[in-house]
């Protein structure tokens, strides 16, 4: 029961890190990042692939007759799918999307099977879904904290230089185009973690019977900061961007990612139950 468990854990965290690589390629066209998750995304299949025979040869029939059991089915198309949209097609907008909903699907298949099947060792499993909810929650608003002073950075830079003055340390703060560079490349990494660990929340709540507000403050200011980042993202993006008008857009992000923190926090009912 104890290895079923881990078995478990090894797959979805594979498939979290695989999430974070595609996303990487998906902003920043980059291919070292693509291969990376490339293969962590064919580890991945190849213990889906070895679930699901061994479900098919213990019940000696194809695990697809129950919802559940279709839902591992379904998340297995799913990453076939994504494998095949890698190699032979590279799109990477939809590979990116393709490997989000079946992680969705896989996370709640693996979850609910597991508190269904093996009663304690499920049970903390569940824990640990909610534990790495909170973890990533974290990590997330880490890399958008120091984003955040990397624009801060890049706005007192801009101030002195374009006034040609300052003290000598202000010169030491970097060159402006890395401080944007830094500043991005910490967003591109927060934004798929606050992704998965909104996810997993969701998840968490659903099979472990919690009672769930959608329209609590803190849940509707997660995903908010969430979507604030990833127009954060958009902008970044495209052409001709002013750099400047990006690093005040970014500090204004953190502080609503502040409020979240603390003024949403203090007034969720959910998240303090």
């Amino acid at each position: 029961m104890d290895e079923a468990k881990w078995f478990y854990e090894i797959i979805l965290i594979t498939y979290g890190l695989s999430l974070v690589g595609y996303f990487l390629d998906f902003i920043q066209h980059n291919r070292k990042a693509n291969n990376v998750a490339f293969w962590l995304l064919c580890m991945v299949w190849l213990l889906q692939t070895v679930f699901l025979l061994k479900e098919s040869l213990v019940s000696k029939s194809f695990p697809v007759t129950t919802l559940y059991e279709g839902l591992s089915f379904y998340a297995w198309v799913l990453i076939s799918f994504s494998l095949i949209l890698t190699k032979f097609f590279r799109i990477q907008f939809i590979i990116f999307f393709t490997n989000l909903v079946g992680f969705l699907i896989l996370l709640l298949y693996i979850s609910t099977r597991a508190k269904e099947k093996m009663p304690v060792q499920g049970v903390k499993l569940v824990h640990e879904i909610l534990i790495a909810h909170i973890s990533l929650a974290f990590v997330s608003y880490g890399f958008f904290t120091v984003s955040f002073l990397f624009s801060l950075m890049y706005l007192v830079q801009y101030k002195f230089l374009k006034e040609k003055k300052g003290f000598r340390w202000v010169w030491r703060l970097g060159d402006l185009n890395r401080l944007d560079a830094f500043s991005f490349k910490a967003v591109t990494l927060g934004v798929p973690l606050l992704t998965i660990s909104i996810i997993l929340g969701v998840i968490w709540a659903y099979v472990a019977n919690t009672e769930f507000y959608w329209f609590d403050l803190k849940t509707i200011g997660s995903i908010l900061v969430l979507f604030v980042y990833i127009i954060y993202l958009l902008l970044r993006l495209r052409k001709g961007y002013p750099a400047r008008a990006i690093s005040v857009y970014n500090s204004a992000a953190f502080l609503f990612l502040l409020i979240n923190f603390f003024l949403f926090s203090i007034l969720s009912d959910f998240h303090l139950q």
